[in-house]
């Protein structure tokens, strides 16, 4: 299992996406950082008229009463509800599907061909792996290898 659908953060995402979804918001992902005490729960929510603070905490509002309550992540942690950004971060295939054609960078939990970091375009998604471009040559990624991907910031995703 890569570890952008970790399982605590995949749990987290079964729990609260009906309930982000009736806010009017659509649940972009979800991310669990375990470093003890300063912990993070990372949601990010994205709508068509954009994300405001106000917004955020409504959201943080609605999710944190649920988390209370069903308590999936044991121990302290800090709740971060937040836009994904102009470098948004990739949670499933279908997200690398529908930004096939940008700049990405991510990176590997299992090295291929020696390296664990890639930079380049998104060319495509064929079964479960990620087809991206760099330096002209295409690289076959699995998913489950994934750690970490986002969107590259420059301003022409399209080069």
């Amino acid at each position: 299992m890569s570890m952008i659908g970790s399982k605590k953060a995949e749990a987290v995402r079964n729990l609260i996406s009906s309930e982000v979804v009736d806010l009017g918001y659509d649940l972009w992902g979800v991310e669990y950082v375990a470093q003890g005490k300063n912990s993070i729960l990372r949601i990010y929510i994205d709508s068509d008229n954009g994300i405001t603070v106000d917004d955020c905490a409504r959201v943080s509002h609605q999710v944190s009463g649920i988390l209370d309550v069903e308590d999936i992540i044991a121990g302290e942690y800090n709740l971060e509800v937040s836009s994904p950004g102009l470098e948004r971060p990739l949670f499933s295939l279908e997200q690398f599907e529908i930004f096939s054609g940008h700049k990405v960078g991510l990176r590997l939990s299992t090295a291929i061909d020696g390296r664990k970091t890639f930079s380049g375009k998104i060319v495509g998604v064929v079964d479960e792996e990620i087809l991206i471009e760099v330096e002209g040559q295409t690289h076959k990624l699995p998913y489950s290898y994934i750690a970490k991907a986002n969107l590259s910031a420059d301003l022409d995703k399209r080069s």
